[in-house]
């Protein structure tokens, strides 16, 4: 969950959720018009009018936010049904009063002070229907003796209360990352993964609690998830696809009380991405050698792309590589890596990667993280250099190689780290695996040229 922007469309279903009824896309502006002439009277005074507008966004935004219903399974955002939800009448005439307070208001709405998730803010007419929220009717009382919109707001939610005003307009983008995480997969997407996991952890205590939010699926992640999927009747392969998210997601919504009125909240610090998302020319950094690394191993196979040299900075060499290859599989040429190029950027290299020989493939990046607790061929072949370059680095400690990601292991990749000049996190990513791949081809050349 990334910080909140205000959609530029919404889904409506035009009954209470499980009827079968049908689903209407409108602009998010237009709904808010439409849901605030079928709540409140326009001959209101204006502050009555403004306060409940205030509301009604509010409440819209943390349904989408949270992706409350989605995360359910169902394909829309919001329920027409007061039940549930907040009126919305389809074809319903507006009032120009409204529509004008609507226009400038509707990027704007409430948090609770300290949390960053538009607030779940409830409301009903107050007469026939009472609640912890705004009072319709009482809003429109207080306007009557001078309260300004957000005294209102505070009379019913608080002191505590803030308005964010002017939030940015873009499509939003469900929280499903859109392919599979599993044990290697590394990114920002796995980071809110483990934030999700370890605080549904801490009130279901039969889940393990993973890494703190490292953004590498590693063992304790795949514990976490067999864990999760185990206590809620899902499939126990420690994989992350479409359905053990989305169930996390509902089910983190549902202990942070997100929809609730006294949410716990999300906070800037665990909404604050330290991986790129959206990657284009003029970024710097780890994130963009990567990138780089990729488009370099691919341009081997693809004529019309051009070599890339992961200097982590995204020039114009690199947004050209970008464009082109965004054109070459069919994506937008924007020149910007977003998820939808990031995830097939992962998925060509992970197909040529396969299809070299095994010979071949030796010295470039297997297309998955390595980590404590690891095993295997790929294990072997990382201690194999590491213990080989140990012998003309003193600084490097030497490694008996069994294949086992062991402290040991761990402890000799972190030295590495340092002394090539990577990020130090004793795991194994793209960026450490191509700096220690070049290093061991480099020697067994000189090697081979010596004899």
């Amino acid at each position: 969950m990334a910080m909140p922007v205000i959609p530029a469309r919404i889904t409506v279903h035009l009954g209470s959720p499980k009827t079968n009824a049908r689903n209407i896309t409108v602009a998010f502006i237009d709904y808010i018009k439409n849901v605030a002439c079928s709540e409140v009277y326009p001959t209101w005074p204006e502050n009555a009018l403004r306060a409940n507008i205030y509301v009604i966004i509010s409440f819209a935004l943390n349904r989408v936010y949270t992706e409350f219903y989605r995360a359910q399974g169902y394909p829309f955002d919001i329920t027409s049904s007061t039940s549930y939800d907040q009126a919305f009448v389809e074809g319903r005439d507006i009032f120009a009063n409204i529509s004008r307070l609507v226009e400038e208001q509707f990027n704007d709405y409430i948090v609770r002070r300290g949390q960053i998730q538009p607030m779940h803010s409830s409301y009903c007419n107050g007469t026939t229907a009472k609640c912890a929220g705004l009072s319709q009717w009482g809003s429109y009382s207080l306007a009557t003796q001078g309260y300004t919109p957000y005294r209102i707001l505070q009379y019913y939610y608080g002191s505590d209360i803030d308005l964010v005003f002017n939030a940015p307009v873009a499509n939003v983008r469900p929280s499903y990352p859109g392919r599979l995480l599993r044990r290697g997969s590394i990114g920002e997407e796995v980071r809110t993964l483990q934030r999700m996991l370890r605080r549904v952890a801490q009130s279901f205590p039969a889940i393990p609690l993973t890494s703190v939010n490292t953004g590498l699926f590693d063992g304790t992640t795949q514990a976490a998830v067999q864990g999760f999927q185990r206590v809620f009747g899902l499939t126990v392969d420690g994989i992350v696809g479409y359905e053990t998210w989305n169930r996390l997601l509902s089910i983190y919504n549902a202990v942070k009380r997100l929809s609730e009125l006294d949410s716990e909240g999300i906070s800037a610090t665990e909404a604050r991405e330290l991986y790129g998302i959206n990657l284009r020319q003029g970024d710097r950094g780890q994130d963009v050698r990567v990138i780089q690394y990729y488009l370099d191993f691919i341009s081997l196979f693809l004529p019309g792309l051009e070599r890339v040299s992961a200097d982590g900075i995204f020039g114009q060499d690199t947004d050209r590589a970008v464009r082109a290859f965004q054109r070459t599989y069919g994506l937008t040429p924007d020149g910007i890596v977003g998820r939808e190029t990031w995830n097939t950027l992962q998925a060509v290299y992970g197909q040529l990667y396969a299809s070299l020989s095994a010979s071949a493939a030796r010295p470039f990046y297997p297309g998955y993280a390595l980590s404590s607790g690891d095993t295997g061929e790929k294990v072997r072949l990382l201690q194999t250099w590491l213990n080989a370059l140990s012998r003309q680095a003193p600084s490097l400690p030497a490694l008996t190689p069994d294949g086992v990601y062991g402290p040991a292991t761990q402890q000799a990749v972190a030295a590495f780290q340092q002394y090539a000049q990577v990020p130090v996190s004793g795991s194994v990513g793209p960026l450490t695996w191509n700096a220690l791949a070049g290093r061991e081809l480099l020697r067994a050349q000189n090697e081979s040229g010596q004899g």
